[in-house]
């Protein structure tokens, strides 16, 4: 998902855009392959002639219709699903029909943990579950190649996020102080004029 500049606010930047592991594709891909195998040996094995034909057609149906759920839909779920990382939020968009999205900001995230069995340690892959300050539940970012590191990425922008609302909160405070001293007239200073 490339995001539109016009949906990042000033100053914000793309640190991590992605899909899920391409692996989990590779089940649908090897059904794909399996069903496309199966329409050539039916193709081979049925006779050329009209009964052989309608058998043919009655397979190529049957053979789609078992595509749909077990490989396009598969498809379509890994591609219409983003996980995006901006230097001021987390995005996670998905829905192939109905589309479902959740923004956190960085500010809100309170813990950032992950999850790998041994195959998904075999393929430097794994889940991230970010728990959000006011949330009831936590967003878990399934299939995420290199998972370590996106978790390192979003800690390290966490941590500079705090920093820098701290460096705002502390600029601010400053001018009202100065702000407050500068309009704060000093009895002296009164009876000089």
């Amino acid at each position: 998902m490339r995001i539109a500049q016009s949906e990042l606010a000033e100053g914000e930047r793309v640190e991590v855009d992605m899909h899920p592991h391409r692996l989990t594709l590779l089940v649908p891909t090897f059904v794909g392959v399996l069903l496309v195998a199966g329409a050539v040996v039916a193709a081979w094995i049925t006779p050329d002639d009209e009964a052989g034909n309608r058998v043919q057609w009655i397979l190529v149906v049957l053979l789609v219709l078992l595509a749909i759920p077990f490989v396009l839909v598969p498809y379509l779920r890994w591609r219409t699903t983003h996980y995006v990382v901006t230097t001021r939020r987390v995005l996670v968009r998905h829905g192939i029909v109905r589309k479902e999205g959740k923004d956190i900001t960085l500010a809100q995230i309170t813990e950032v943990s992950f999850e790998q069995s041994l195959v998904d340690r075999l393929i430097n892959a794994g889940s991230l579950r970010i728990t959000s300050a006011g949330d009831s539940r936590a967003e878990v970012l399934r299939n995420i190649p290199d998972t370590t590191h996106v978790q390192q990425v979003i800690n390290r922008l966490v941590d500079a996020d705090e920093d820098r609302r701290r460096m705002v909160a502390q600029a601010r405070e400053a001018q009202h102080r100065e702000a407050d001293g500068a309009t704060a007239a000093r009895p002296e200073d009164l009876d000089g004029a």
